[in-house]
């Protein structure tokens, strides 16, 4: 029996991937490539294709024997989801949708969900539990709160069990530095600090120096992309045992800002790193917290590298051996 994997060979897809296979899982990677990179994914059983590609979903089923689905397979730019938001819906909605048939006609009953803490969008309270609003502020929160509803009915309908795994600021690389964040373009704060480093951009820009916060930049949470991979594989384990349609919070439980994170690149790097002051952006909340306390209770998942020096020291490891990516 097997794993299938959908979105692979993107960033945490492939880091569950290889972290999966550390726990001697049979792991299938179902990736189109158009986000993704074919070298992320090793020697991992590995189909390029799409997953609204009915016929080839029902031969991975049938010929390794799926027990089970992580499903990562999205467009993920909170920016590009306000411009483009038909491509979001018929790329997300639209082609879980068609996942979702496949897997219950092949009776396929467990699915593990990559979501987001963007269908929380501008939060009342910090930090934020799985009980608060969930009122997403871009169409990018809102396709993936589209498909956690769908799940909740795939469920009672068609027995599907799911868990959603809200994540908040995916950050760090693989420690073996075998794996990293290669997006293009990139827009996570980790990697283009570091390209400041490397000598590819000149400056980071700060957008907004004046928030209520220690130093007034935005604070965020942060977590180690691993950290999420083992996340992945004990919301597996749980759905052996648990039936139903669940929702998780991923997060480190505490928030570093703009300012920390830069002034932890200078000492990881050595590297000066200048910054630019920009103007506020539209929508961007001063705080951003998660709770995982209903994940570390109930999943039993326990984090290894929560530390903002882990984090950034991964990364810049990655990003100074890979200067180019994958290419």
């Amino acid at each position: 029996m097997a794993i299938l994997v959908t979105g692979g060979a993107g960033y945490i897809g492939s880091h569950t991937v290889k972290f999966l296979r550390s726990q001697n899982e049979e792991v299938v990677v179902l990736d189109n490539l158009s986000k993704g990179h074919k070298e992320a994914v090793g020697d991992a059983h590995f189909y390029e294709g799409d997953i609204r590609d009915k016929d080839l979903i029902a031969e991975i089923c049938r010929k390794h024997d799926i027990e089970g689905v992580v499903h990562f397979a999205a467009y993920s730019l909170v920016g590009e989801s306000m411009k483009e938001p038909f491509a979001y819906y018929t790329n997300n909605v639209a082609g879980t949708l068609e996942l979702l048939k496949a897997l219950v006609a092949n009776k396929v009953k467990n699915l593990v969900f990559s979501s987001t803490a963007a269908v929380y969008g501008e939060p009342d309270r910090i930090p934020i539990e799985e009980t608060d609003k969930t009122i997403p502020t871009n169409p990018y929160g809102e396709t993936k709160l589209a498909i956690e509803k769908m799940l909740k009915w795939s469920f009672k309908a068609y027995g599907l069990n799911s868990i959603c795994l809200r994540y908040f600021n995916a950050a760090g690389a693989d420690p073996e530095g075998q794996l990293g964040e290669d997006h293009h373009p990139e827009t996570h704060l980790i990697p283009l600090i570091l390209s400041v480093a490397l000598g590819q951009r000149d400056t980071i820009t700060v957008y907004g120096d004046d928030y209520d916060t220690s130093d007034g930049t935005c604070v965020r949470d942060y977590i180690h992309v691993l950290d999420l991979a083992s996340a992945h594989y004990q919301a597996l384990k749980k759905l052996q045992t648990t039936k139903g349609a669940l929702a998780y919070n991923l997060g480190n439980g505490a928030g570093f800002s703009v300012m920390e994170v830069i002034k932890t690149a200078r000492l990881i790097t050595g590297k000066d790193i200048p910054v630019v002051k920009g103007s506020r952006r539209l929508g961007d909340p001063a705080v951003l917290v998660a709770s995982p306390k209903k994940a570390e209770a109930e999943l039993k998942w326990q984090r290894q590298f929560s530390s903002l020096e882990n984090i950034v020291k991964d990364a810049w490891q990655w990003h100074k051996s890979h200067p180019q990516g994958y290419r």
